[in-house]
């Protein structure tokens, strides 16, 4: 059972720690002084930090790889702001002196109760070929429960289990929301591109003790993945109408927005309009609540800026909390 976790790695400054983690990433690198050393990121369900070993660690790599598990000995200390640990021994752990659930991220919220609402969205549809179109891949008997626990990125926006059906959720909800502020978008034609423009991510993403790409994800992408599936599924279902089919693998190709973010297409319809934008909004967000996490974690106060968020190309800072220091002095 362990008993450090990344998250708490403020309290434990300076004091060396033994405990188990999962190696999300290791490489040998070449010391500048000559020599080598191993350069290693470990995470658990909190977070992940880097890690250096300097010296004998030539059994460990022989007998460690990315994804396995690990326990280490080693000294947390920060440098240039951030939690790292510099180890002095470290071996691979079997599963069975693990629990998995100390390492792999999870949704804060009930994943069956997420699917249900998700679901009777669906469900109560108007549009008879739309319900058939995202039922056949929410009833899909290995699409859906992937589906479910999938995360939605490896590193940024809902990164745990369950992760993807939350930001879906959460995005349809928006959607659903929003929509009716616009009556040039059909909100049956936006809540479908909400819950399938991510659906490649089943293909693109493997989740085990750590999040990584699967060689399907880095060769081709989960938005092309996901046109090729939304293809499969229409002729599965046929009849189904051409029109639909293109506006909604419109959406999907179209969903980040520019071309600079991976787009094939940029946007051209009401619906895409709205979905990339309140995709991106979504993501954001999300990405601004971790990050205030992760500063207060470090042992930042509610009044401080985050460190520089390489994703948003600026610092942020936690209004709320802000306001909250202000009013204590």
């Amino acid at each position: 059972m362990k008993d450090f976790f990344i998250a708490d790695a403020v309290k434990f400054e300076n004091v060396v720690v033994t405990t188990y983690f999962a190696l999300a990433s290791v490489q040998v690198r070449d010391k500048k002084t000559g020599g080598q050393y191993l350069a290693m990121t470990l995470a658990d369900k909190t977070g992940s930090f880097e890690a250096r070993m300097w010296d004998d660690f030539a059994e460990a790599i022989a007998n460690c790889a990315e994804g396995c598990y690990v326990k280490v000995q080693g000294q947390v200390t920060k440098y240039q702001g951030k939690y790292q640990i510099t180890l002095t021994k470290m071996r691979h752990a079997a599963e069975s002196e693990v629990d998995t659930a100390d390492f792999v991220p999870t949704t804060k919220y009930d994943i069956e109760e997420m699917f249900a609402e998700l679901r009777g969205y669906v469900t109560s549809f108007t549009n008879p070929d739309l319900t058939r179109l995202v039922l056949a891949f929410l009833d899909d008997p290995e699409i859906g429960p992937a589906f479910k626990t999938a995360p939605a990125a490896k590193m940024l926006h809902h990164a745990w289990i369950g992760g993807l059906l939350e930001h879906v959720l959460l995005l349809v909800r928006v959607c659903r929301a929003t929509a009716p502020f616009y009556p040039e978008v059909d909100p049956e034609l936006l809540v479908t591109g909400a819950i399938l423009h991510d659906i490649g991510k089943i293909r693109e993403l493997s989740w085990r003790s750590s999040f990584s790409y699967t060689v399907e994800g880095q060769m081709i992408g989960h938005i092309s993945i996901a046109q090729g599936m939304l293809r499969e599924k229409v002729q599965q279902i046929q009849p189904f109408p051409e029109k639909l089919r293109v506006l909604v693998e419109h959406m999907i190709l179209s969903h980040h927005g520019k071309y600079e973010f991976g787009s094939p297409k940029l946007p051209m319809t009401p619906e895409a309009v709205l979905l990339s934008m309140l995709d991106d909004l979504e993501a954001k967000m999300q990405n601004m609540r971790a990050e205030f996490g992760k500063a207060t974690a470090a042992g930042k106060g509610g009044g401080e800026m985050t460190e520089w968020v390489r994703s948003m190309e600026r610092p942020l800072l936690d209004s709320q909390a802000y306001l909250k220091t202000e009013e204590t002095k």
